[in-house]
């Protein structure tokens, strides 16, 4: 089984649409194998997109992906993200290549503002350019930057992504994130595409999931994937949790799943804050 399921950045870069987490990884040495191998099995099944960020695990994450990739570096899509404390011109250098060593690599393909601080804008994207300038990055993008906050970015920027939390339970964005989004053909990521795993105990995903022969989460993972451009990245620990999110690219929802998912899991008809995690 191989993902194929594609989406393309701003710049043109294709990247897969189901990606690997790791929010919570790289915490525990007992599990750091395991978690390795999860990762590395990731890859085998085509989820060669991996997001970590410099705050997981004060650097664990990082330091467990750069593990997992070794060798494999050629293969991966690799986003990492930048606290908003570190966010100003030299900041941001110094964060990059302190993530770079914890990652055993070069260059990072796509670095993110983890969410919007108080460092001007752009003087972030000042460092974020001169990153690209030196081959550090690849390109950058923001995270939970609501509609208010890209509309503060400087005119002519183009993040790649923005990256938000974005599931069943959390759909405030449709109102109008999402459309803004869209309008700026700037593709969503979302993080916590299965609300860490509080969305499958739902009677309703399970009876969608059983119609399919399918798990809760695929059919929470399907759902996030309904439309384009929409990029998942479910944080799975394990190889059995990797292949079940895997499997997911091959579901694919009907019209009445979907109503039936939006009677269960409706969407707010008026604008409410951008959630967080």
């Amino acid at each position: 089984m191989t993902a194929t399921h594609t989406v393309a950045l701003p710049s043109g870069v294709l990247v897969p649409a189901l990606g690997q987490g790791t929010w919570h990884m790289g915490e525990d040495p007992a599990r750091r194998s395991e978690e390795m191998d999860a990762l590395r099995a990731g890859l085998d099944f085509g989820l060669t997109l991996i997001d970590t960020a410099e705050m997981y695990g004060d650097g664990g994450a990082e330091s467990l992906v750069g593990a997992a990739i070794s060798g494999r570096r050629d293969e991966v899509f690799l986003i990492s993200k930048v606290l908003p404390s570190h966010a100003d011109h030299d900041g941001v250098r110094a964060a990059c290549h302190e993530s770079l060593r914890r990652l055993g690599t070069d260059h990072i393909d796509l670095y993110l503002l983890h969410w919007p601080g108080s460092v001007p804008l752009a003087e972030t994207i000042g460092g974020f350019d001169s990153l690209v300038s030196d081959g550090a990055i690849g390109s950058w993008g923001v995270s939970n930057f609501d509609v208010g906050d890209l509309a503060a970015l400087p005119a002519g920027t183009t993040p790649q992504t923005d990256q938000i939390l974005y599931n069943l339970s959390r759909r405030g964005p449709e109102v109008d994130l999402l459309p803004e989004c869209r309008r700026r053909s700037m593709p969503v990521m979302a993080y916590s595409p299965i609300e860490q795993g509080r969305l499958l105990g739902s009677t309703v995903l399970r009876e969608v999931a059983a119609a399919h022969r399918a798990t809760p989460a695929q059919v929470a993972l399907a759902w996030v994937l309904r439309d384009d451009p929409m990029i998942a990245i479910p944080k799975a620990a394990t190889r059995d949790h990797v292949r079940e999110n895997a499997a997911a690219l091959d579901l694919r929802l009907t019209a009445d799943d979907l109503a039936t998912l939006d009677r269960a899991f409706p969407a707010p008809d008026h604008k409410v804050p951008l959630d967080m995690l």
